[in-house]
């Protein structure tokens, strides 16, 4: 995985000024990386009899679905709110300017079910905290998180501290 971070394509100031923006699609097109990334995100996990991947929308479902299948788990998504036609669970977290909203089908996961939550990159941590909230909702067991890439300068690993979390990269 050293090559990782140099295959990735880092674009300045989007999705605005001042943001260094990490394009994985650079590594989703490589069939090889593809695999090697996925490969490597389940590894942790092998074991463990996970009975669903959560993944976050968007990039996140490439991953997790991906990561799913190799586990022979459930992929349950976590979506924007208004997105999913069911009965759901929803939590609201702060941004830097506002809020935002991820929900869960309520029956997505079974109470017990170990899950893991896959995303493609950890940066302040309110999605993957606002993740762990709706899974928690649900009953499911949280077994870990993992990500391709940790901006490791914005703590995002802080608010999630009390789970495993395994990461490819760092920056």
């Amino acid at each position: 995985m050293n090559t990782l971070l140099e295959k990735i394509r880092k674009v300045p100031d989007f999705p605005k000024e001042g943001i260094l923006f990490y394009d994985l699609t650079t590594v989703f097109q490589d069939p090889v990386e593809f695999g090697n990334i996925i490969e490597a995100m389940c590894e942790p996990f092998q074991r463990q009899k996970i009975a669903s991947v959560c993944s976050i929308e968007a990039r996140g479902f490439i991953l997790g679905s991906a990561i799913a299948n190799e586990l022979g788990a459930g992929f349950v998504p976590i979506r924007k709110s208004g997105k999913l036609p069911s009965k759901k669970h929803s939590h609201t977290y702060s941004l830097e300017y506002g809020e935002d909203t991820l929900e869960i089908h309520e029956d997505a996961i079974q109470a017990g079910q170990k899950v893991i939550i896959v995303d493609d990159l950890l940066a302040t941590g309110g999605t993957a905290q606002a993740s762990v909230e709706l899974v928690k909702k649900c009953g499911g067991e949280i077994s870990g998180l993992s990500f391709v890439i940790e901006l490791k300068d914005l703590k995002g690993r802080d608010k999630i501290s009390q789970y495993p979390l395994y990461t490819l990269a760092s920056v």
